[in-house]
């Protein structure tokens, strides 16, 4: 899987597996078991996650989830997504709606202001700022999941060991 110069920041794929939702589950059972100290696998109906442990996790960590869909003849697919931390994520979506928010509310002082005939020039200054701080924290979401590339490999080859 190719990361680096890919633009989305939460990667996802699919595989077609030729086992049952079951079989899948009680491997990911056995898995867990035997790697208890690496990782966290968490199984939810017919989702699975797979963490890193705390005591490896840092703040770029990634983890993965498997969302498991029986097909009509008995095989499942599996939806993948890579994504980073909650605690992260919630962060940077938490930062963009500031972004927004802010970006909007200069957006409708800049026609007011407009309209009233007053200089519009610092909150265009603003509403800029706020594209540029857009596309900072784009790279910085980027940045983090270039840092837990390593990681992502690991959870993908915990997987593999999964559905093989």
């Amino acid at each position: 899987m190719e990361l680096d110069n890919n633009v989305v920041l939460r990667p996802r794929f699919h595989k077609d597996v030729d086992l049952s939702i079951c079989e899948i589950i009680e491997r990911a059972s056995i898995v867990k078991q035997e790697v208890i100290d690496d990782y966290r696998v968490k199984i939810s109906d017919h989702h699975i996650f797979l963490f890193i442990t705390y005591a490896k996790r840092c703040y770029y960590s990634p983890h993965l989830h498997l969302e498991l869909t029986e097909n009509e003849d008995k095989t499942t697919h599996i939806k993948c997504l890579f994504g980073p931390d909650q605690t992260v994520w919630t962060f940077f979506m938490f930062l963009h709606f500031i972004v927004a928010g802010i970006f909007i509310v200069f957006g409708m002082f800049a026609v007011s202001d407009w309209m009233l005939k007053v200089s519009i020039t610092s909150d265009l200054v603003v509403m800029g700022l706020m594209v540029v701080v857009w596309f900072l924290l784009y790279f910085i979401a980027k940045q983090i999941r270039y840092n837990g590339r390593h990681q992502i490999h690991e959870l993908m080859r915990l997987f593999l060991r999964i559905i093989e």
